[in-house]
């Protein structure tokens, strides 16, 4: 049997598992951790906790769950997938969410992100540039956007080459409804920041190269669940943190951060 909490959202056997009997309070209490070490990592890279931007990521988390997220004070929702993002966006429209979507877009799926989507943060291709300025123009919308760029050269990764990038934020200016925000990138997936630190230093040194072509592009997205706190330190402007607000993923690679410990 469903449980309904006061605020009107059914729980599943399945929620609970995964989720507590009490997803709201497990949400607001692991984004106030989670801000306690945003801050920390500010306060030893000498910045100021307004300096750098919390993203939470909330792939795999039911839109029904997502209620209750809200419901704790989250107000910014990240996606990976533009189906996945579509189809919360509509169960929530009643919401005001500011939607960011992350992954990697395939070119059929441009008309759905440009109707909703804030920001996109996975820009990797001319092609992918000039179809969201001539979608976003239909709309009469602009869209916030980070270049992504692959920092620890696995060919398992998207994003631009290192060498491609200045060439490629060159051509930028011919879209007048994108809106150059910054650079972004996935580090090494490793808990030995000593591996993954290079990803987030060559990203920064990237942007202080770029910015200079791009006024635009000062910002770095970099850091996630395992990493953020050392992305921080690294000169991050945005992190995007999941499992460490909304739990282990029910995904193949669900265990990856170290303090989400595989099952079984």
């Amino acid at each position: 049997m469903d449980t309904t909490l006061d605020f009107g959202t059914a729980l599943s056997p399945d929620d609970i598992a995964r989720f507590g009997p009490d997803p709201q309070s497990v949400f607001r209490n692991n984004l106030a951790a989670v801000e306690t070490r945003i801050a920390d990592a500010c306060a030893r890279a000498g910045r100021e906790r307004e300096s750098v931007r919390l993203l939470p990521i909330t792939k795999t988390v039911p839109a029904h769950v997502l209620r209750l997220a809200f419901q704790a004070g989250i107000r910014d929702f990240g996606e990976n997938k533009i189906q996945e993002a579509t189809s919360k966006r509509d169960v929530l429209i009643d919401l005001p969410i500011a939607w960011s979507i992350v992954g990697h877009l395939q070119t059929n799926k441009v008309k759905y992100l440009t109707r909703f989507a804030r920001e996109f943060q996975a820009l990797d291709s001319m092609r992918l540039a000039e179809l969201l300025n001539t979608r976003l123009e239909r709309e009469d919308r602009f869209l916030d956007v980070y270049v992504q760029v692959n920092t620890s050269g696995e060919e398992s990764k998207f994003g631009l080459h290192p060498d491609a990038l200045p060439s490629f934020v060159d051509g930028l200016d011919q879209f007048p409804r994108l809106r150059p925000r910054g650079l972004m990138t996935l580090a090494l997936f490793s808990d030995d920041m000593a591996r993954v630190r290079p990803c987030f230093a060559l990203l920064r040194r990237l942007r202080d190269q770029v910015v200079k072509r791009n006024a635009g592009l000062v910002e770095l997205s970099m850091g996630m669940t395992g990493d953020f706190e050392a992305a921080i330190e690294e000169g991050a402007d945005v992190v995007r943190v999941g499992q460490a607000i909304f739990g282990k993923r029910p995904t193949p690679d669900g265990h990856y951060w170290p303090d989400f410990p595989k099952a079984g």
